[in-house]
Formats: structure tokens, sequence, C-alpha cells
């Protein structure tokens, strides 16, 4: 994809900011979206000075394909295997880096003694915890664009499984046919593999889909995405299968209602815990507190699961104009059933824009 020269311009000003002279990139998602880079063996040196080049390294395999994906501004120089460590090294040439800031979350221990020791004097390592993936945070105009595709592609597939019908079909098997449907639709991969649970099985909210045939009169929770263009979708519904119980459909009407409290509480300004506390305070009032363990939502884009967190322990920083985030409140009953309703919503000025397109009452996919 094409990558806005401006997002190598907000990194260098952020590289100067936290008074370092370069930084190392080599996140794949974080490199994807500052470079365009889509291989899997890569690193860049990005300089503090915007209108300094930058340095990109890579192995013998990939050299060819990042002259091809790399905007201007950036020099490729072919290393060894190692990268973050003798192949940075080879590529850097002995030449002074001076304070070069690294993410400790994405560099491993034995990674920074690597680094170490091929870099010397020609370099003092800094920790710049997630200068560049915090940039990512905020998308733009495309970026919002290749998410909503993806979502479109993902809520057209699971459209498709349902117009079978749930009823007598094993978990597993809806998880496979969703599976095949998005890759069929042409989308490059699954955001994740997909989440397929009936009756007791959904108040387990992260239920692995089993060999279990789908009966009638039970709910059935359905978590899947795709990725398109690199980005992700993330959406969560929960079906009836015929004719269910009064309090599946009263604590289903609880988890819509503070789905939508969320999603009316998103607004620059706001913070990943007060949205949470918007949703969460519904299922609280309603007597089901105890069994929405789990954060409201997070960050979607490159990866499916990004900052910023909205949860009890979420984000303190106010949330910007053009996020994406999901929204997706929950209540697990052990022994029963669960219910989870998720969309994905991009942060605006003026009404919170929902990319997600599925009905959000309770239907039946019997």
């Amino acid at each position: 994809m094409s990558v806005p020269p401006e997002r190598r311009e907000r990194l260098s000003r952020a590289v100067a900011g936290e008074g370092l002279d370069r930084l190392i990139v080599a996140d794949g998602h974080d490199l994807r979206w500052l470079t365009g880079f889509s291989g899997t063996s890569g690193l860049a040196l990005c300089p503090a000075d915007p209108a300094a080049p930058g340095l990109f390294v890579t192995d013998f395999r990939y050299v060819e394909q990042a002259g091809e994906q790399l905007g201007e501004g950036w020099t490729v120089e072919r290393a060894r295997r190692d990268l973050l460590g003798a192949g940075l090294g080879e590529a850097t040439g002995g030449r002074e880096l001076g304070r070069v800031g690294f993410d400790p979350g994405q560099v491993t221990v034995a990674q920074l003694a690597d680094l170490t020791e091929a870099l010397g004097t020609t370099a003092e390592l800094v920790e710049a915890p997630g200068l560049a993936s915090r940039l990512r945070e905020v998308k733009d105009e495309e970026e919002i664009e290749r998410i909503g595709a993806a979502t479109r592609l993902a809520d057209e597939a699971l459209g498709s499984v349902l117009a079978t019908g749930l009823e007598g079909r094993t978990e597993r098997e809806v998880a496979v046919a969703l599976e095949l449907a998005i890759i069929g639709a042409g989308a490059e991969s699954l955001s994740f593999p997909p989440i397929v649970a009936a009756g007791a099985h959904g108040a387990l909210p992260h239920a692995e889909p089993r060999e279990v045939r789908i009966a009638k009169g039970e709910m059935v929770t359905i978590d899947w995405g795709a990725t398109l263009d690199g980005y992700c979708s993330d959406c969560t519904r929960t079906f009836a299968v015929g004719e269910v119980g009064l309090r599946e459909r009263e604590v289903y009407g609880i988890v819509n209602d503070a789905r939508a409290a969320g999603i009316a509480a998103l607004a620059p300004g706001r913070t990943g815990r007060e949205v949470d506390a918007s949703a969460r305070d519904v299922i609280d009032a309603a007597g089901y507190g105890e069994y929405f363990g789990h954060g409201l939502g997070h960050g979607v884009g490159l990866d499916v699961h990004e900052e910023p967190r909205l949860s009890p322990r979420g984000s303190t920083h106010p949330l910007e104009e053009g996020t994406v985030v999901t929204v997706e409140p929950g209540v697990y009953l052990p022994g029963s059933f669960g219910v989870r309703i998720e969309d994905l919503v991009v942060v605006s000025g003026g009404e919170p824009l929902v990319l997600t397109s599925m009905d959000r009452e309770l239907v039946d996919a019997g």
C-alpha cells in the first residue's frame, strides 16, 4: 500500500521529542505502517531529522520486495538475518548513530545484548516504549477505508454462512464454513480464528469451536474478523436458534443497551476508562456486573488488538478523532449461556461512525 510521507515525518518529530537521534523500528505492524513493507524480515532506523534518509535493513529474501514497496526517503541495505544484532551493525558500517531508541516490549534480552555488541561505541541504546505504535492509534482516511472494507467483507461472509441456518451444524462446521467464506470473498487472511460457541459454551469468552451440534433453543455467540490489504476487522454477534427463554432475551437487551451506551460515550477527549465505565454502569445497574469480566474494547488496525484499551485499567490519555476501537460488552453466565455484541467504531468529532453493518437486535438464526 502507498504510505503517506507524513507518517515518517510524524515519527521523526516524536523521535526528536524524546531526545533521540534515531529509533529502531522492528515490529512488523509498525514497519508496515511506516514504510509499506509487508515482508517478515526487516527493520528501519528512523532519524530524528525528517529530511535525513532513513535506513531499512533486510535480508537477501526481501531486498527486491523492499525496493518495490518502500517510498522515497529510505535506503535499503542487505544484511544477514539476525537483523537486531550483527545485521544492523553491518548495515550501519561503524557510523556514529548517537542516541538510538528501541522498544523494550519488542526486543528480547538476547537481542539487546546482540545489538549492544554489534553497535559497540557507535550508539547509546535508550528505551523508548511504544513510540511508533502510539502513532498508529489515530488512523488516516485511507486506513479507515481499509478497515471498513475488511468489515464489510467479514459481515457479508457471515451472512452467507447464516443463510443455511445454525441448527444441527457443529460449532466447528460453522467456524470452518466462515473461514472459507472469508477467504473466498477475497480476504488475505483471518484476523483471528473464529469463535463459535453455543449454549453453556457461550459463557466462555474465548471458547474454541467444538464438534458439538447446535440445538434449537440455544444462544450462539460468533466472533470473527477478516484481514484485507493488511487491515483487520473484528465483530461479535450472539444469535438465537429458534425460541429462547425470557432470561436470554433480558440479558441480550442489557448487553445491547451497554453497547449503545459505550458507543454514545466515544468522543475526542474521553479516556478509555471513561468509555468503559459508561457501558459497564448499564450492566452493573442490571445486576450482572460480576459476569462482565473483560474490558469494553480495544483498538483495531494493522493488528486486531492495538492501543488504546477501553477498560477499567485502560487508557488514561484522551481519545482522538480517527481512532478505531471495538465496543464489545458481554455477560457470561457459567453453565447457562453468554451474550456478547461487538461493533467496530471510529471516534469522530460528531456522531461516532459505526463500521459494522449487521443487525444489533436479537436475530433467530435457526
